[in-house]
């Protein structure tokens, strides 16, 4: 099912502020980090250190260090990957439709690199936004308070 967001939708011919060759990426980002942000793979779900840091502080994009969410908006959904209700701007993130897996899902993007985040779905805290930013930690990276 497609989430409503207040995000932007991704274009066909998107450009985005950062703008690298594939080699580029390869180069500056692990395997798995390229496989997730860079190809849209996902992470096996219990497996990110990241799921259960509440440590307070701020999330950025493992590409390119845009901000994306803080340790305030994040809380645990019991999904296996971190989970936010809120972004820290909503022109932080874009989306787009996906519909692999024989289902339309909500993919969520960096909106400075085109970095592929995760998925938002809209089973999240209903006393918050209502939305689940289920995110893949290894497109992340933590900066502590």
């Amino acid at each position: 099912m497609k989430t409503l967001t207040q995000h932007t939708e991704v274009k066909n011919d998107q450009q985005f502020d950062v703008n690298k060759s594939d080699s580029e990426w390869q180069k500056e980002l692990s395997p798995e980090q390229y496989n997730i942000l860079r190809k849209k793979g996902t992470e096996r779900p219990f497996t990110s250190k990241l799921e259960d840091n509440y440590d307070g502080g701020t999330y950025t994009c493992a590409a390119c260090g845009n901000e994306l969410f803080t340790s305030d908006a994040k809380f645990d959904s019991g999904c296996g990957w971190p989970s936010f209700y809120d972004a820290l701007d909503k022109t932080k993130i874009v989306v787009q439709t996906d519909s692999t897996h024989g289902m339309a899902r909500t993919e969520i993007m960096c909106a400075k690199c085109g970095s592929h985040l995760g998925h938002v779905f809209n089973d999240g805290p209903k006393d918050k936004t209502g939305l689940r930013y289920c995110v893949n930690g290894g497109s992340l990276k933590f900066s502590k308070k």
